[in-house]
């Protein structure tokens, strides 16, 4: 969907998501902090005299962004505002669960700005290719493993080399090289313990889901992509874990592939001093 423009500065793109379950369990997912860490990154919620007052997403070290919640009537709806980047105007979202018949929810996410030149709609676009991939281990988790404690690992590594051939080095070293959705794949020896059925797999962009049953079960998200504007290529794995033993086997896997990442993907050598 492209972005939609109005007379009065107010540029927005909106995403549809059909999920499963009641719009209570939805929110769950969508809007608390253990909900959200389940699929997304690890959030927190702030609250005031018991009013949810800000979100801060942690995407790693340093990249905390903060948003302040302008909106809050669950289990229907809240908006957020956060800080524009690089200089873009500051962002607002809008999230909005609304009950369909079948035990379905559908999630509405509206991204808006306001600007007077078409100078910042690739921020918009950019928000919307970001989340996509996340909005699809969101509907996992509510078909699978709704409710669930969940644990998660977050694995990223820039590495010498483009896009195409990094993909191809990651799929074929963890087993999953020319996978297509419902086959089994089993990483193979050398790997930390790795297995389940694939979910979900593209080569432009270069990402991947598979629903775990090794190291237990939950979700893998692996992804190869360059930061927009850049040249840098990044190698980026994600493991959402569900149930009891999920945070003990998070603790355990962590170092593993951490260790198995470098081994693999070292960090690129600094280039040196131009001749």
């Amino acid at each position: 969907m492209s972005v939609k423009r109005e007379a009065s500065g107010r540029r927005s793109l909106q995403v549809e998501l059909e999920v499963p379950g009641t719009p209570e369990e939805v929110w769950q997912a969508i809007a608390t902090g253990p909900g959200i860490s389940s699929w997304f990154v690890p959030a927190e919620i702030e609250e005031q005299g018991g009013k949810p007052v800000a979100m801060t997403l942690k995407f790693g070290p340093g990249i905390e962004p903060r948003s302040a919640l302008t909106a809050w009537d669950p289990p229907r709806r809240f908006a957020a505002q956060g800080e524009g980047w690089g200089g873009a105007p500051p962002m607002a979202s809008e999230w909005s669960v609304e009950a369909r018949a079948g035990g379905v929810c559908v999630v509405r996410i509206v991204y808006s700005l306001f600007a007077s030149t078409d100078e910042w709609d690739n921020q918009l676009e950019g928000a919307k290719a970001g989340l996509s991939g996340f909005l699809r281990t969101l509907q996992l988790y509510l078909t699978h493993f709704r409710g669930q404690r969940s644990a998660n690992m977050q694995l990223v590594a820039p590495v010498a080399g483009t896009e195409a051939d990094t993909w191809e080095a990651l799929t074929a070293a963890l087993g999953v090289q020319g996978a297509s959705v419902a086959q089994r794949c089993t990483a193979p020896a050398g790997v930390p313990a790795l297995s389940g059925v694939v979910e979900h797999f593209t080569r432009r962009p270069y990402d991947a889901l598979l629903r775990l049953d090794q190291p237990g079960p939950g979700v893998a998200a692996l992804g190869v992509y360059t930061f927009p504007g850049g040249d840098q290529t990044m190698v980026a794995m994600g493991f959402y874990l569900y149930g009891d033993r999920a945070a003990d086997i998070v603790a355990r896997e962590t170092p593993r592939w951490q260790a198995w990442l470098q081994e693999h993907f070292p960090m690129p050598a600094p280039a040196g001093p131009a001749a």
